[in-house]
């Protein structure tokens, strides 16, 4: 650890590192995006764009993760540590970027269910993690692809 790193750079590739370790275990293709420098992120901290800038000049970090395999998953990574997860076209806000390699590896493990429900009416789609931690998102009806069909419990 000598020499000094943006706090960002590292979290955000250690997320990367271990969705590729998910991906390899399920035998997924990824494709990542991650040369998103200060000039391309798709938002900036409420700090403002230079107060982000480490002293040695080093921009935010964020990555986007494309697996291929069914469902369709992609994750983007933000530098303020959060991801937008989706999954078949059901979008997950706010999941915590630490979280993302256990919300993929539950997704293509087997655990993520869709369940249906009368009262409030509706399909979620249920992503259980370890901890008791659970993400639950509305699928509109519309939008039930193959694999959310397949997983109504």
């Amino acid at each position: 650890m000598g020499r000094h790193q943006h706090p960002h750079l590292p979290t955000t590739e250690a997320a990367v590192r271990a969705i590729r370790t998910v991906a390899q275990e399920f035998g997924l293709e990824m494709t990542v995006t991650d040369d998103i420098g200060a000039d391309r992120t798709s938002r900036h901290t409420s700090a403002g764009a230079l107060a982000v800038l480490d002293p040695d000049g080093s921009l935010p970090h964020e990555a986007y993760v494309e697996l291929g395999g069914s469902p369709s998953v992609s994750v983007q990574l933000f530098p303020e540590d959060d991801a937008k997860i989706t999954v078949d076209g059901v979008v997950f806000d706010d999941v915590p970027r630490d979280a993302a390699p256990a919300f993929v590896r539950s997704v293509h493990g087997g655990l993520a269910h869709v369940k249906g429900r009368f009262f409030p009416p509706g399909w979620w789609l249920i992503v259980p993690l370890p901890g008791d931690e659970t993400y639950k998102e509305l699928v509109f009806r519309h939008t039930l692809t193959p694999w959310l069909s397949r997983n109504v419990r």
